[in-house]
């Protein structure tokens, strides 16, 4: 869609002001008419992704925050900003940085402009079916080969060391998103409850500390049609901590045929051609020569399934307040969000056996 140079207060992503930031700040957009599209790129529930096209007909990628009504944290543009710049130089695949704007008056919040990367987000099981079945196999060790990589890098060494906190990775999870799902509009919170207290007493000790994605899953990859990752998406939950906790999340999302327990988040791998998600965590070790037990993957995951949940929660909340920006109605199929966050929740309790 294209927009005219006057836009409509609240608007996400006012065309001129943005334009005028462009044209002054950033060389390599060409933004002197004033007037750029601005797409809203669909998915996500948190921050918000559109698409620019310039004077030049070339791409960007603009990122900001939700509109209003969020949950605490998780949106900070200038984190987000700051994982990419550095994890840029690495071997792990993201879109390139442009510029940073923390100026709100600009667009109304803080921003980021990035390379648009091309390819295939397989956000759902439309997507998985959609994508060439002779690449799916390539495409679920691509995205363990990036998780790997990802692992591998050192904090201290991208520049992120000053972003180690004490204490417990799993511990502090646990009370944040425990907060924040007692925040929600979830009236029943005894299944959240009762597994929290699960998680927080058999969370074992991590052995070392890496960059954690947060939302690691094949609908924030970018993928090539021959199964390659082209880039990971969406950093606005990455922190220092537990690498195995983003590989607790890629298993709990990967969905498989047969499966009683739906995914906590929407999967495209229920498709004939993916990896089982053994062998997944089988390629994970020989890629990073970390040692996983049954118990140890089986905790990571019910862990991820409550994780899950408390998200949902959120996620639930800010479409009941109509807080998803344009194109983030509340519509029939997000009303089975309720009934995902109840199947995460007696999943997980049944694993760790409570």
């Amino acid at each position: 869609m294209s927009r005219s140079t006057e836009t409509a207060t609240g608007d996400p992503v006012p065309v001129a002001p943005l334009a005028r930031w462009l044209d002054a700040h950033v060389d390599e957009v060409s933004a002197a008419s004033g007037t750029l599209r601005v797409d809203r790129i669909a998915g996500g529930h948190s921050n918000l992704t559109y698409r620019i096209v310039d004077d030049a007909g070339a791409s960007w990628a603009l990122r900001r925050p939700p509109m209003g009504g969020v949950l605490a944290t998780a949106h900070d543009m200038s984190r987000e900003w700051r994982f990419i710049s550095a994890l840029h130089p690495t071997p792990v695949p993201v879109a390139r940085p442009v510029a940073y704007c923390a100026d709100t008056e600009v667009i109304g919040a803080e921003f980021y402009v990035m390379g648009f990367v091309e390819g295939t987000v397989l956000g759902d099981d439309a997507a998985g079916a959609a994508y060439p079945q002779a690449a799916r196999h390539a495409a679920g060790l691509a995205t363990v080969d990036v998780l790997a990589d990802l692992h591998a890098v050192d904090p201290d060494e991208a520049g992120l060391g000053d972003l180690h906190r004490p204490g417990s990775y799993l511990q502090r999870q646990l009370k944040r998103w425990h907060k924040q799902a007692h925040a929600s509009a979830v009236e029943d919170l005894t299944g959240i409850d009762a597994v929290h207290d699960l998680l927080a007493a058999a969370a074992p000790d991590a052995t070392v500390t890496r960059i954690a994605h947060g939302d690691f899953r094949a609908g924030n990859l970018m993928y090539a049609p021959d199964g390659d990752v082209r880039a990971v998406l969406d950093w606005e939950l990455a922190t220092l901590g537990d690498p195995l906790a983003d590989l607790g999340w890629l298993l709990m999302s990967w969905t498989r045929p047969g499966d009683s327990v739906p995914a906590g988040t929407n999967s495209p791998t229920a498709q004939p051609g993916f990896p089982e998600r053994e062998e997944l965590v089988a390629r994970y070790v020989e890629r990073t020569g970390t040692p996983l037990g049954g118990d140890v993957v089986d905790y990571y995951v019910a862990f991820a399934r409550w994780r899950s949940a408390c998200i949902g929660a959120g996620v639930y909340s800010r479409y009941v307040a109509g807080h998803m920006g344009p194109g983030g109605e509340w519509d029939g199929a997000t009303a089975t969000r309720l009934e995902v966050l109840q199947a995460q929740v007696e999943e997980a309790r049944r694993v760790l056996g409570g």
